[in-house]
């Protein structure tokens, strides 16, 4: 795990973020770190299957249908979809510099996938409430 110094530069590089499991219901996490991630300046890329306006912005059903550089994934998603993301990011270029499973997701293969590669990976963690510590430390 990074310590805060570490986590701080490597989030002040991120500018994009792809959203893995988006959803705009009220009342749910990745509704609330959505708006929160919008919010906070990021340009934010929905990522759903199925829905196709999360938030009022473009909503991809795959990460390789994003059409520019994504800095972080940001997965919301059950850990056992975890792997095959984890592959998908890998056909990505450039890859993504992070790969985030958000509070109560980890997934031991997928961190081996990317952390082989080079990609860094956070298990268990919420983005938004690391973002706002890290602000809070600024």
């Amino acid at each position: 795990m990074l310590n805060l110094a570490e986590l701080a530069a490597r989030l002040a590089q991120v500018k994009t973020i792809a959203v893995l499991g988006a959803k705009d219901v009220p009342g749910r996490p990745v509704d609330r770190v959505g708006r929160y991630l919008i919010n906070s300046g990021f340009t934010i890329f929905p990522v759903h299957p199925v829905r196709k306006d999360v938030w009022g912005l473009p909503t991809y059903a795959r990460l390789r249908d994003i059409p520019e550089p994504i800095d972080l994934v940001d997965v919301f998603r059950a850990p056992q979809f975890c792997a095959d993301h984890a592959r998908e990011c890998l056909e990505l270029a450039p890859l993504p510099g992070i790969f985030w499973m958000q509070t109560g997701i980890a997934n031991h293969e997928a961190r081996e996938l990317l952390q082989a590669a080079g990609v860094h990976v956070i298990e268990d963690l919420c983005l938004m409430i690391e973002h706002q510590r890290l602000a809070d430390h600024g």
